[in-house]
């Protein structure tokens, strides 16, 4: 039997090991890829952490949930792949059949509570490992040149923002605001990609200095300290507020700023899983400010969002990791010491 190296969360609220596993065949419909990129985000931390029953899925399985590859070896029945094809893998795994679906949004499956896991490196081996099996051609999406290591976290932490800021573009027009609370990996992302499709002022909110300074590279209009944030949303917008403020945290104090920047008729969406609460209530918030908590995007969306980085409009800061050391990268992160995105580079 043909073994490989994975990184596997192994029990909870235990260190993820090294271990050695079989390189899995792929059956009909599935795909083995070669690993190029895992990305390692906040999220694997909370999984890492969080107790017995905070998800409806456990270890062991491999991490690794945001993920790009060459296609290895394809199982009967799988038309359009060939072995060398450079693909991004995407991320939220459904049913494939229901309504949600069928629109490639995935990440909505209907059936997702029967189905045990949210998909590879949640639930299911992921890719922090030399060779990953893609249970359906479906979930793969060709990167047609992009590198396909420092591609890995457009498949989350590009997509994730990116859907969250889109069915916000409505609100985006000349003149408005856009907040961004949170400018680590995934806010750095939402800050270009703003850039990118909407014609919005950015603004980027944090507590810690160099991730405002990154910010301001990455293209923020402003960036300033959380503390100050109220305020200076204030001067900008003429005391109105922000259009949309999108929560890359989630704690109970992000929460209560967002509601504190957003205006009337705007909208305060959650991406972070820091864990935190709101208190809703008539005077919680302006008058028809939507809230929502939004989860990864489409196939669809993917699709975009390589194409935006195809054409240099958005680009993730990477520091690559051989599988090795995915344990001091998990370290480095959890200390903030990672100033983009941590990707592991299984081969090389």
């Amino acid at each position: 039997m043909t073994t490989m190296t994975a990184f596997r969360h192994v029990g909870w609220q235990q260190p993820p090991q090294l271990q050695e596993i079989p390189v899995p065949e792929p059956g009909p419909g599935e795909v083995l890829i070669k690993v190029a990129g895992a990305g390692l985000c906040h999220s694997d931390l909370h999984l890492l952490e969080w107790p017995e029953g905070a998800v409806a899925f456990g270890p062991p399985y491999t991490l690794g949930h945001e993920n790009t590859g060459w296609v290895e070896q394809v199982g009967p029945g799988v038309e359009g792949l060939e072995p060398g094809d450079a693909v991004a893998v995407y991320g939220p795994w459904g049913c494939g059949r229901c309504h949600a679906c069928r629109r490639s949004e995935e990440n909505y499956c209907e059936r997702a509570a029967e189905i045990g896991a949210l998909g590879g490196g949640l639930g299911r081996d992921g890719g922090m490992a030399e060779y990953m099996l893609i249970p359906s051609a479906r979930l793969l999406v060709p990167l047609e040149g992009l590198d396909p290591r420092d591609a890995a976290p457009l498949t989350d932490a590009a997509l994730t923002p990116y859907h969250a800021i889109k069915r916000a573009l409505p609100l985006l027009r000349p003149g408005s605001t856009a907040v961004v609370i949170g400018v680590g990996g995934l806010g750095q992302m939402a800050v270009q990609i703003l850039r990118a499709i909407s014609p919005a002022r950015v603004v980027a909110v944090d507590v810690a200095p160099a991730k405002l300074e990154l910010a301001r590279e990455a293209g923020a209009d402003e960036a300033v300290e959380s503390s100050a944030a109220e305020e200076a949303i204030g001067d900008l917008t003429g005391g109105l507020g922000a259009e949309l403020v999108l929560d890359v945290v989630g704690a109970d104090a992000t929460l209560a700023l967002g509601a504190k920047l957003a205006r009337v008729q705007g909208q305060l969406t959650l991406i972070g899983l820091a864990g935190g609460s709101f208190p809703f209530n008539f005077f919680s918030q302006p008058y028809a400010c939507s809230l929502s908590a939004t989860y990864w995007g489409s196939a669809i969306e993917l699709m975009e969002v390589l194409e935006l980085a195809r054409r240099g409009a958005i680009r993730p800061r990477v520091e690559r990791f051989p599988l090795e050391r995915a344990a001091e990268a998990v370290e480095r992160l959890r200390a903030g010491e990672i100033a983009g995105r941590a990707v592991i580079c299984p081969n090389g």
